[in-house]
């Protein structure tokens, strides 16, 4: 007897999926566990396997074509079998999420508003006076590969280019889907991009978060001083690195832990205070950006924070995240720090009630004992969904973590 294989419902906010490939075609057999076709939802482009043996007798949504959640994807049967009836319109299941049978073949984004780096995380590499701050061995090395030395985002202490920028720096080029005006001049010209389920879900996602939470937001310097001392004396450590993002994802979720507000969500009819603190990292894909989850990261140390992330970039990288990496937030942090970004707002990311957004450690003049003195600040911006927190819940949590990242010893206790 045929069988209807209905679209999948492969992630909680799944509402159509692109068939971005069929791996069988028309007349195919097709065995149980066989991977039948790649579906592109909101999150990732998965391979969907089959629950049935039989013969591939009916393709309902061709290659490049979308489908809302439980039409019909396939129809598996004996060979000559009529499935007229069943085309005719065989009644839908309830939306089912599947999630043994699917393999995450690339990594597409959760919607936030800024990538984060991951360890070490670089910062500007100038002070106030323009000045280039870089290591004499790595000043050579740039002169002798050609590298404006300038460019080079610097990982070292506040800021400082190192040997070891120059090694992995690769210089900016123009991402191959947008290349640069070729019309002659005087002539007009343009290209249209389909938009793919993750650009439309960070579309409809963002926009929804802009527009029904009520944004607002919180600004404030951090003295770096010591967080840079401390983070030097832990790196001299052998086999230890810590990264200025891991210091500041600790020290958010400790800080959660005394302003339980802040670790809430607006759900509509009820506000859900979680009692568990996952925080999400922003990180950059090719194709967007994939917010993964640091799971109870109140409970774990700079070190095994830092291991994590760095795990969720490489998998990043190699289009390895599954859905169980990006899912279950409490709060949201994104990172512009390396890309020399003073300060900015981040658009919160449901159900987050708020997000964190890190500029760079930059050294400026501060005023310390009555007399102006070298230092080196960092600014961070909190977006709060005013349903939720309020400008006092806010501030007061901002002071707790600023407290954390100035005494980075108390995270220790």
């Amino acid at each position: 007897m045929a069988e209807i294989v209905y679209m999948p419902k492969l992630s909680d906010t799944m509402t159509e999926g692109v068939v971005a490939e069929w791996t069988k075609k028309v007349g195919d057999k097709v065995a149980s566990g066989e991977v039948l076709a790649e579906i592109e939802t909101d999150k990732a482009t998965m391979e969907f396997e089959s629950f049935f043996d039989g013969v591939l007798l009916h393709i309902g949504v061709e290659k490049g074509k979308s489908a809302p959640v439980n039409a019909i994807l396939a129809i598996i049967g004996q060979q000559g079998e009529d499935i007229s009836a069943l085309l005719a319109g065989a009644p839908a299941p309830a939306p089912e999420k599947v999630e043994a049978s699917t393999t995450p073949v690339v990594a597409a984004p959760a919607p936030v508003s800024a990538p984060v780096a991951s360890a070490p995380v670089a910062v500007p590499a100038s002070n106030t006076s323009g000045r280039v701050l870089a290591s004499p061995l790595a000043k050579k090395m740039a002169q002798e590969k050609g590298i404006d030395i300038a460019s080079v985002p610097g990982s070292g202490e506040a800021g400082r280019i190192v040997k070891r920028d120059v090694d992995h720096y690769v210089p900016y080029t123009a991402p191959a889907s947008a290349p640069m005006f070729s019309a002659p001049a005087g002539t007009e010209s343009f290209e249209d991009e389909t938009v793919s389920q993750m650009r439309k879900t960070i579309a409809r996602r963002l926009a929804e978060s802009k527009f029904t939470a009520p944004h607002f937001y919180l600004t404030l310097d951090i003295d770096m001083d010591n967080a840079i001392a401390a983070r030097k004396t832990l790196n001299s450590t052998e086999g230890v690195k810590v990264s200025f993002n891991d210091m500041v994802v600790k020290a958010v979720a400790m800080s959660l832990r005394q302003h339980p507000t802040v670790n809430s969500a607006w759900l509509g009819d009820v506000i859900r205070h979680n009692h568990h603190v996952h925080i999400g990292v922003a990180v950059a894909v090719e194709d967007g950006l994939l917010v993964p989850v640091v799971r109870f990261a109140d409970t774990k140390g700079f070190q095994q924070i830092g291991n994590e992330v760095r795990e969720f970039a490489k998998k990043a990288k190699d289009k390895k995240l599954q859905p169980s990496d990006w899912e279950g937030n409490t709060f949201t942090i994104s990172n512009l720090g390396m890309f020399g970004i003073e300060s900015f707002t981040a658009i919160i990311n449901p159900p987050d009630s708020c997000i964190l957004a890190v500029g760079g450690i930059k050294e400026v003049p501060v005023v310390k004992k009555g007399q102006v003195v070298p230092g080196n600040v960092m600014k961070v911006t909190l977006s709060c969904d005013h349903r939720v927190v309020d400008g006092a819940s806010g501030a007061a949590f901002l002071q707790t973590f600023k407290g954390f990242m100035e005494n980075p010893v108390a995270m220790l206790l």
